[in-house]
């Protein structure tokens, strides 16, 4: 009883750390905007920069991140002692996926949050630390040549399960499949973008707010 009582407790919180939607909440307190209400309506640190500013969003990024990192390192509170090795592979799997999930459909702020590529960033850092190296090397690249985050962020991810499997072969088949959904889930979060992109009218990154929000 106690071993399921850990796991469940240790996913509720995990959903819960997810759930804390910093974007909005900072963007309420300090400058009494709901960035859900300009811009792309993202709860998220792009949007934050894009309506509020590098200050505002700069916090945001860095929370979102912290927050799936931190569900993830749950494991080491929640884990009950007989757990297997490949089951808390999969208890940590699990633990990640309930962040981002909460941060996508965060309760406390209406279950309208962002896109989940910052606490899924935090994730992967606690999971594949040295691919993620390599999708962040390519984000950037993108981003420096296009000016297009979603581009940037579309592309590391898509490209993502491949460099963990040529380059670093993950001991865990859970943590490859992962890969490969992270491959899918993020260009799927980001369907709107991709037909600005097509039509070219997908706006392009500025660290500076913009002087009329609409």
């Amino acid at each position: 009883m106690e071993y399921y009582f850990l796991i469940a407790a240790g996913i509720i919180t995990a959903f819960l750390i997810g759930s804390i939607p910093s974007a909005v909440w900072i963007g309420r307190i300090f400058y009494g905007i709901d960035v859900r209400t300009q811009g792309s309506g993202n709860a998220g640190a792009t949007n934050t920069i894009r309506v509020l500013g590098a200050k505002a969003g700069i916090p945001v990024l860095l929370f979102d991140i912290f927050k799936g990192w931190l569900a993830v390192y749950l494991s080491v509170y929640f884990a009950p002692e007989t757990m297997s090795e490949l089951a808390m592979i999969h208890f940590r799997i699990a633990l990640a996926a309930v962040a981002v999930l909460g941060h996508v459909f965060p309760v406390f702020a209406g279950f309208r949050g962002g896109k989940g590529i910052a606490t899924l960033l935090g994730v992967g850092i606690a999971l594949y630390p040295q691919a993620v190296l390599v999708a962040i090397v390519i984000f950037v690249v993108v981003l420096a040549i296009t000016g297009y985050v979603s581009l940037g962020s579309i592309t590391a991810s898509v490209t993502f399960p491949f460099v963990t499997i040529i380059f670093f072969n993950p001991h865990s088949l859970s943590l490859l499949l992962l890969a490969v959904m992270v491959g899918i889930f993020v260009p799927l979060t980001h369907h709107h973008n991709v037909e600005r992109l097509l039509k070219g009218t997908e706006r392009k990154f500025s660290f500076r707010k913009r002087k009329t929000p609409q």
